[in-house]
C-alpha cells in the first residue's frame, strides 16, 4: 500500500496569513505509526509554524485489490437466494432479456459515476458529494446510513449461516428443516410485538461476525485488500462444487427447465422490467456510499469505465451461476418428494434455511459436507459486502471530524452489535423482513434518485463523462448522460411510486399497520440523522 502525507503547514507572522503546502509525497519505509523518520523540512523562511497536520491518505496495494473488494461487496446474499427466484418468477430465461438492459441502461452509468466521483474527490461518499454541493451532503450520509441500517439485519442473517454451519456437521434439521428452523433455532414468536426468547449461539455468533469486520477494517484497505484475494474467488468456487454435485442428481434437469424456461410473454409486463432494475439497482450496492469510498482509494487515474464493467458483469454472472447451484437441487428435491416445483422454489431466507438444507439431507453422499460448503459459501459471500457496508460509514466519520479510522470502526461496530441484539429474538424474522423492505425500496431508491441529480445535473454529466473517458480503457459515449440525467431516474421514480402504490393497496405481507409505520419511521430517522450529520460542522471548518 503506498501512503501519501498531505503536510498542512500554517504559519503565523505579522505578515503573512496561513498557507497551505503543496503536497508532499514521501516513501512508506519513512513512516513509523506513531511517529515520522528521518522528515527534514525545508527552510520556509517564515517566522513561526503554529500547527502542523499530518494526514494519511490510504490506497490501493493494486487494481486487482479495488476490483475483488468492488465485486465482493456488490456479490452478496441476494444473488444466492434472491436473483434465481426473481428470474424465474419473471420469465425464466428471458429475464435475462430486461436484466441485460438494466444492466446497461441503469446499472452501470450508475456505477461509472459513483467510482468517477470517488476517484476525483478521494474522499467518503457524504464529504465528495458535499464537494459537489455542500447542501446535498446529507444525501451522502443518507446513504451510509442505509447501508449501516442494511448492515445490522445483514449480520443478524450471517449469525444465522454461521450457527447452520455448525448445525451442517450432523445434519441437524433432519427430518423437518421448516420446524427446526422456526421452532427450535429462531423460536419465532406469533406476533411481531413479542420479543420472544433468545438464542444465544445466534448472540455468540453474531459477536463473531461483528468481530471479524472490525479486525478486517480498522487496519483499512491494506487489510481489506488481503482478505477479499481469499473470500472473494473462494466462495466461487464453492459455487461451482454445489452446480457441479447438482447436476449429477436426479431431476436436475427439470429444476433446470424450470428456471431457464423462457416465458417471453412476461416481458411485455412492466412488473417484469421493473424487477429488473430493481434487482440490478440493489445488486451493485449503489446509493450507499460503499462504491463511491472504495474509489476514493484509488490512485489518481486510475481506469473508471473498464473496472466498472468488470464489476457489474462479474455480480451478474455469479447471481446468473447461483440460478443452476439452486435450481439442480431443487429439481433433485422435487424429484424426492414427488412435489411441483412450484411448491418447492422460493427465494430469501426460506430457500438458505429450509428448502435447500431439506435438499442437502437427502443427498445420497457425503450431505454433511455439501451443507458445509453452501453455508461456508453464503458466509465468504456475505462478509464482503457486511464490512464493505461498515467501511462507507466509518471513512464518512474518519473524514467528517478528523476521528482515526480504529475509533471510528470499532464505535460503529460496537453500535452495530448492540443494535443487533434487538434482533436475536422470536419476532427478528418479523423485523429484518420489514427493515430490509422500507430501507431497500424506500430510502435507496430515494438516495440513487438524489444522487442522479447531484452526478448528471449539479456536477455535470458530460464533465463526468468526460473525466471518465480521460482515465479509462473504455470510452463511453453520451448515452451515458443521457442514462444519468434522464433515464435512471425515471426508472428510480417508477419503482419508487409502484413500491409506494402496492404499499397504500395491498400492504405488506399481512403485517398490521403499525409495524408498517414503524418500517417508514425508521427511513425518516435516517433522513432526520443524514440531516443532523450534514449540518454539523467539522473540526477543519470551525
Amino acid at each position: 500500500m503506498s501512503i501519501k502525507l498531505l503536510i498542512h503547514i500554517h504559519t503565523l507572522t505579522c505578515h503573512q496569513p496561513p498557507f497551505l503546502l503543496k503536497n508532499l509525497i514521501l516513501h512508506k519505509p519513512a513512516i513509523s505509526k506513531y511517529r515520522l523518520v528521518n522528515l527534514h523540512l525545508p527552510n520556509l523562511g517564515f517566522n513561526f509554524i503554529n500547527r502542523l497536520n499530518i494526514i494519511y491518505v490510504e490506497n490501493w496495494k493494486s487494481r486487482l485489490a479495488f476490483l475483488m473488494a468492488a465485486i465482493g461487496s456488490a456479490v452478496g446474499l441476494g444473488n444466492i437466494w434472491r436473483f434465481p427466484y426473481v428470474a424465474y418468477k419473471n420469465g425464466g430465461g428471458a429475464f435475462l432479456i430486461p436484466y441485460i438492459v438494466a444492466l446497461f441502461t441503469v446499472g452501470i452509468p450508475l456505477l461509472i459515476a459513483e467510482y468517477a466521483v470517488g476517484s476525483i474527490f478521494r474522499k467518503s461518499a457524504p464529504i465528495a458529494i458535499g464537494k459537489i454541493s455542500k447542501k446535498m451532503e446529507w444525501v451522502g450520509w443518507l446513504g451510509v446510513l442505509s447501508a449501516f441500517f442494511i448492515s445490522i439485519y445483514y449480520c443478524v442473517l450471517m449469525a444465522w449461516c454461521l450457527c447452520y454451519l455448525f448445525h451442517s456437521f450432523k445434519l441437524t434439521w433432519q427430518p423437518h428443516a421448516d420446524i427446526f428452523f422456526y421452532d427450535e433455532f429462531l423460536k419465532v414468536t406469533s406476533s411481531p410485538s413479542i420479543f420472544g426468547s433468545i438464542n444465544l449461539q445466534i448472540v455468540f455468533a453474531l459477536l463473531f461476525i461483528w468481530t471479524s469486520i472490525y479486525l478486517i477494517l480498522y487496519k483499512g484497505v491494506k487489510s481489506i485488500g488481503k482478505v477479499v484475494l481469499i473470500t472473494v474467488p473462494l466462495p466461487t468456487i464453492l459455487l461451482l462444487i454445489l452446480t457441479i454435485r447438482g447436476l449429477t442428481l436426479y431431476g436436475a434437469g427439470n429444476g433446470l427447465e424450470f428456471y431457464l424456461a423462457p416465458d417471453f410473454s412476461k416481458i411485455a409486463s412492466p412488473t417484469v422490467w421493473l424487477s429488473a432494475y430493481a434487482q440490478i439497482f440493489f445488486s451493485l450496492s449503489l446509493a450507499q456510499g460503499i462504491m463511491i469510498t472504495y474509489a476514493s482509494f484509488l490512485e489518481k487515474g486510475s481506469d473508471i469505465a473498464n473496472n466498472a464493467f468488470i464489476t457489474a458483469l462479474a455480480d451478474g454472472g455469479t447471481a446468473f451461476l447461483a440460478g443452476f447451484a439452486v435450481f439442480s437441487v431443487l429439481g433433485f428435491l422435487a424429484y424426492q418428494t414427488g412435489l411441483p416445483m412450484e411448491e418447492i422454489a422460493r427465494g430469501g431466507i426460506g430457500l438458505a434455511f429450509i428448502t435447500y438444507p431439506t435438499a442437502i439431507s437427502k443427498i445420497p453422499y457425503m450431505a454433511s459436507f455439501f451443507g458445509i460448503i453452501f453455508f461456508v459459501a453464503l458466509l465468504t459471500f456475505g462478509i464482503d459486502s457486511a464490512f464493505s457496508m461498515v467501511e462507507a460509514i466509518t471513512n464518512g466519520l474518519k473524514d467528517k471530524f478528523n476521528i482515526s479510522r480504529e475509533k471510528s470502526t470499532f464505535l460503529i461496530c460496537l453500535i452495530g452489535f448492540l443494535t443487533g441484539l434487538l434482533l436475536v429474538g422470536g419476532s427478528s424474522i418479523y423485523w429484518i423482513d420489514i427493515m430490509d423492505h422500507f430501507i431497500s425500496n424506500f430510502a435507496l431508491v430515494f438516495v440513487g434518485l438524489l444522487e442522479c441529480i447531484v452526478f448528471g445535473y449539479i456536477f455535470g454529466g458530460e464533465k463526468l463523462r468526460k473525466y471518465v473517458n480521460d482515465v479509462s480503457e473504455i470510452r463511453v459515449g453520451k448515452w451515458m448522460s443521457i442514462m444519468l440525467k434522464i433515464f435512471a431516474p425515471i426508472v428510480l421514480i417508477l419503482i419508487g411510486l409502484a413500491s409506494l402504490v402496492e404499499l397504500a393497496t395491498k400492504g405488506y405481507e399481512n403485517y398490521p399497520a403499525w409495524c408498517l409505520t414503524m418500517g417508514m419511521f425508521i427511513v425518516i430517522l435516517a433522513i432526520i440523522i443524514a440531516v443532523a450529520m450534514a449540518r454539523i460542522k467539522c473540526q477543519r471548518e470551525q
